[in-house]
């Protein structure tokens, strides 16, 4: 061959600018090799121009190149989704008869949906989380294939892959068939993966079985899904674990039985029944924010739960979450909307009578109580409800004050969830979703005033690409709770599109008509949500200004009963809120009850203390007791029990 036939040298640009050739072809694991022994063994995955591939597929033209190691943040998503593959080959493997359909990666790990006639069972787990680590240790290669679309879905059909070869036969025209294979095993898959199943760590477990309707329709077949974590090493994997038990603990509707604090039944599906001490802390968080509210100058309105349809309309919430809405049609023929959300009732109350330039910025708050359709299956405690309340406003003011509204608000949210217990929370910027109202050009301004009043703020904002609301842009505020989950609860968002649509209007210092800016923002979000991060976050056990029960006073004999009773009064008196209980059992048996029910103080009282007029008080998770005079017992609770607003 001459000279001239010979392709071009391929350049490849390191991460730290330099430079290096390779005759035609190469691939990633040659770029590692070059560079060193130790880093072609390391080397699990490169980034190509910014895509993510294989080790060895070839690269044939000049390209910036990163390699991938175990230290990569791309690496734990590789693992997790080669630890779904070493699965669907170890189900095949002792189950021949099984149909493997798809295995995305989620949150923590992973999970493989199955055709099986027969359940699995508990024991079928354990077998197949022990086959999977024979064939880690097998260290099969994983190669990737291209294959003839037709030839691809004739194959899986061939071997009793009917689900796969659907998939195939419904994937665009243009789409690159690709197949994996290791092993003796083949299967579907875009890809990238790890060069073989020796470099996948021996860090994951099976977690638990689940039913799955193929392709998420209940009009199709359902599957057996396999649920796994992963993780890069056995430390990662026990500390993973050891959250799954503290959460389990924390499992706010455990504690809400225990606590006393609300319960779901069929007759109200996804809508709480809250108890006495639920409703109480329900109430003690509603009136601390209500205080903070007013503080800051904002008017609380309240509007109704029932608005016809053509209101939705206008806003544009009827086309985009109709099918969200409870709706009730009456003898005149009108159709009515209990509210999803309160933004549009609040224009309206901005519409009535003629607002100025003076009377912005202008902050409506409302605990709205608001009504969405979720699906059954959705439905999760009061994580996920049907009936909420939104500790909701909205701030009407003009372009050239939302920066200092954005850090005004930032600065009542950081504080609050101080107050509640929340140091840690991280704040993400998520500009226009697909699906939206307004031109591109309001949408500019919307995203451009957004980050510009974030940095005013002095936020560190992560990208949510594709995240904002319909009508505008958002920051995300994203609480991290004592066991390290986030939790998303506050938001603010931009909206030039509402006070268009209904014709929102204030009178300018020029005299002239203009469209107010409308921020929709919470801190909490929905109350029940909130609620349930907050009990989880403290795992029940409560400051004592937040405990719905803050004491029990109880009696160590019978003799002290009358002197309990007046412990109790004065306490109440005093603005405490507690229970008394003067029963015949044991002392020890009344303080597991109490520490059960996760009440703060108890406070023991027997026949020395009456005599003495004083008190025995143990502290919830302490051992120890702390005698007390009753007056100065009761200065040191009610102190403690104020409210930081």
């Amino acid at each position: 061959m001459s000279a001239e036939a010979h392709a071009a040298p391929v350049a490849i640009t390191l991460p730290d600018g330099s430079v290096r050739e390779f005759d035609a072809t190469t691939t990633g694991h040659d770029v590692a090799a070059s560079i060193g022994p130790g880093l072609a063994k390391a080397a699990l995955a490169v980034k190509v121009d910014g895509e993510l591939r294989d080790l060895k597929r070839e690269i044939d033209q000049d390209a910036e190149l990163e390699i991938v190691t175990a230290k990569s943040p791309e690496a734990l998503e590789l693992v997790r989704h080669d630890a779904a593959h070493v699965l669907a080959q170890a189900a095949k493997e002792l189950f021949p008869g099984i149909q493997v359909t798809i295995g995305p990666v989620v949150e923590d790990g992973f999970y493989y949906d199955f055709a099986r006639e027969n359940p699995f069972t508990p024991e079928d787990l354990e077998a197949m989380e022990k086959r999977m680590a024979e064939i880690i240790e097998r260290d099969e290669p994983i190669t990737r294939e291209v294959w003839d679309r037709d030839e691809a879905a004739a194959f899986f059909e061939g071997i009793g892959e009917a689900y796969k070869a659907e998939i195939i036969r419904d994937l665009p025209a243009d789409q690159t068939i690709t197949l994996y294979r290791q092993g003796d095993w083949i299967d579907l898959c875009r890809g990238p993966h790890l060069p073989s199943t020796g470099k996948l760590p021996k860090a994951f477990k099976l977690m638990k079985l689940a039913g799955a309707y193929w392709r998420g329709d209940n009009r199709n077949e359902m599957l057996q899904r396999v649920y796994g974590t992963a993780w890069m090493d056995r430390k990662e994997l026990q500390a993973h674990l050891t959250r799954l038990e503290e959460a389990e603990k924390r499992d706010h509707r455990r504690l809400g039985r225990e606590m006393d604090l609300f319960h779901f039944q069929d007759e109200a599906v996804g809508s709480a029944f809250w108890h006495p001490n639920g409703w109480r802390l329900y109430q003690t968080v509603q009136n601390y924010v209500r205080r903070r509210l007013d503080a800051e100058d904002y008017k609380e309105v309240n509007t109704p739960q029932m608005v016809d349809r053509s209101l939705w309309e206008a806003s544009g919430h009827w086309e985009k979450f109709r099918e969200n809405m409870f709706t009730a049609q009456t003898e005149d023929d009108r159709v009515w909307a209990m509210k999803p959300m309160n933004c549009p009732c609040h224009v309206q109350i901005f519409r009535q009578g003629i607002k100025s330039y003076r009377d912005l910025p202008l902050r409506m708050a409302e605990f709205g109580s608001c009504l969405r359709y979720e699906p059954s299956g959705a439905l999760h405690g009061l994580m996920r409800v049907r009936s909420f309340t939104q500790d909701d406003a909205h701030i009407f003011c003009t372009e050239e004050q939302i920066t200092s509204e954005t850090i005004r608000f930032c600065e009542l949210l950081a504080s609050i969830y101080r107050d509640l217990g929340f140091d840690d929370f991280v704040v993400k910027f998520s500009d226009r979703p697909e699906v939206r109202a307004g031109e591109d050009a309001v949408w500019d301004q919307a995203e451009g005033a957004l980050k510009d009043a974030a940095d005013a703020a002095g936020l560190e904002l992560e990208l949510n690409p594709g995240e904002g609301a319909f009508y505008g842009p958002k920051l995300e505020f994203v609480l991290r709770d004592a066991i390290g989950r986030d939790w998303q609860c506050g938001t603010l968002q931009v909206d030039f599109v509402l006070p268009e649509r209904l014709d929102a209007n204030y009178v300018s210092e020029e005299g002239d008509k203009r469209r107010p800016v409308m921020l929709h923002r919470a801190i909490l979000g929905s109350f029940e949500r909130f609620l349930a991060v907050l009990i989880e976050h403290y795992a029940g056990n409560f400051p004592l200004w937040l405990a719905p029960v803050q004491y029990a006073v109880a009696t160590v004999t019978n003799e002290a009963d009358d002197y309990a009773a007046q412990v109790h009064e004065m306490l109440m008196k005093s603005g405490l809120h507690g229970v008394l209980d003067t029963g015949a059992d044991k002392i020890s048996y009344k303080v597991r009850l109490h520490s059960t029910s996760k009440v703060p103080v108890i406070i023991a009282v027997g026949k020395r203390e009456a005599e003495q007029r004083a008190v025995s008080i143990r502290r919830l998770g302490s051992k120890e007791q702390q005698s007390l005079a009753l007056d100065d017992a009761i200065h040191t609770l009610t102190n403690e029990s104020q409210s930081p607003a």
